[in-house]
């Protein structure tokens, strides 16, 4: 793949990115809120495919590693909304679309692709192998802590009486810790300045609605 190639790929995707962004925002803010939600899943696809599309020299074989987060999210995620295990006692609301045992098959994209961004992100802190996937899973959980204020709000899901439980937290480390220790082993070379896109336009998106809740 050329150098041409790879800026223009990487330029799209990043405007793909936060023109996504900017309108989620600008769309839930106004009136018109429930409109913008259904297209959850939309977004969370576009994730996917701007992080897959910037894989570089990308083989079949990467689809392995990939689907290893997918997986676990989705063991853990039908753990807790059929059992209460790992995270409490929570169910999935409408917006994050088609389910499958009650776990949205959007939220183990999610599970993958957080993983796979903040894999990239967290080796350019450290290459000791251990550190790196406790930095990456440290950041998936800080990501979570933020996420959740708007969950509710947004119809993605609910926690039994309406509080989060500090097991929730605790879940989150863990799982995300093993889903790093499984997928770093592979080395999928995922693009680093997109790693570091998507987190901040997840990031910024969900801080805008700390404020205006």
């Amino acid at each position: 793949m050329n150098s041409n190639f790879v800026f223009t790929s990487r330029t799209s995707s990043l405007v793909l990115l936060w023109s996504f962004t900017f309108f989620g925002v600008i769309g839930i803010l106004s009136p018109y809120e429930h409109w913008f939600l259904v297209l959850t899943p939309l977004n969370l696809l576009m994730y996917f495919v701007v992080v897959l599309w910037n894989i570089e020299r990308f083989k079949k074989t990467y689809f392995i590693p990939l689907l290893i987060p997918f997986v676990i999210g989705f063991i853990v995620e039908a753990l807790g909304v059929n059992f209460g295990w790992i995270f409490g006692d929570y169910t999935y609301g409408k917006n994050l679309g088609q389910k499958i045992l009650g776990v949205p098959i959007m939220i183990c994209i999610n599970w993958l692709v957080l993983t796979a961004c903040t894999s990239q992100l967290a080796k350019s802190f450290t290459s000791n192998y251990w550190l790196s996937c406790f930095i990456g899973a440290l950041m998936m959980t800080v990501l979570d802590v933020i996420i959740e204020v708007s969950a509710p709000r947004f119809d993605f899901w609910e926690f039994k009486g309406g509080e989060v439980p500090f097991q929730n937290y605790i879940g989150w480390l863990i799982t995300a810790f093993l889903a790093h220790l499984a997928y770093q082993k592979f080395n999928v070379p995922t693009n680093k300045i997109v790693s570091i896109h998507v987190m901040l336009a997840i990031t910024i998106f969900f801080s805008v609605f700390l404020i205006f809740r």
